[in-house]
């Protein structure tokens, strides 16, 4: 299956694309918009660009494992992404990604703003490959 990752932030929003067969994640770009209508419009057709057979969007957990607004929030966009695709969606937890896309830059040599730039892509990129892994470890805790 071919998947269609979305790290959701409130002004940047992180895509990334993998497939279960190669197990392999790529960033697929970044949203920037503060506008819900226009974060819709752009992820239509990033929907429509790369054809994903499910979705896959990042659960912001607090690190106890408990949900806050934030993951509530994220349940009711995926339930609207749903609706609006028609796609299944699913959720994982994504604790810790933005650390992970901060980590693999560090050394990078790459200016703070080109980091900002890709630090949402990564994100869900490190989102999307630990859903991957999970699908080949299904023992693993899921969001």
């Amino acid at each position: 299956m071919h998947y269609l990752a979305i790290d959701l932030g409130a002004k940047r929003t992180g895509l990334a694309s993998g497939d279960d067969r190669s197990g392999i994640a790529t960033p697929a770009g970044v949203i920037v918009t503060s506008s819900a209508e226009e974060r819709w419009r752009q992820l239509q057709q990033a929907i429509k660009e790369y054809e994903p057979d499910a979705l896959v969007v990042g659960l912001a957990l607090n690190m106890d494992g408990s949900e806050g607004d934030s993951a509530k929030r994220t349940r009711a966009f995926a339930e609207e992404l749903t609706r609006r695709t028609g796609l299944p969606v699913h959720l994982h937890d994504e604790r810790l990604t933005s650390a992970a896309a901060d980590g693999a830059m560090a050394r990078t040599g790459l200016t703070h703003s080109q980091k900002k730039a890709r630090r949402d892509a990564l994100a869900a990129m490190t989102l999307l490959h630990d859903f991957l892994l999970s699908l080949r470890n299904p023992n693993e805790p899921q969001a």
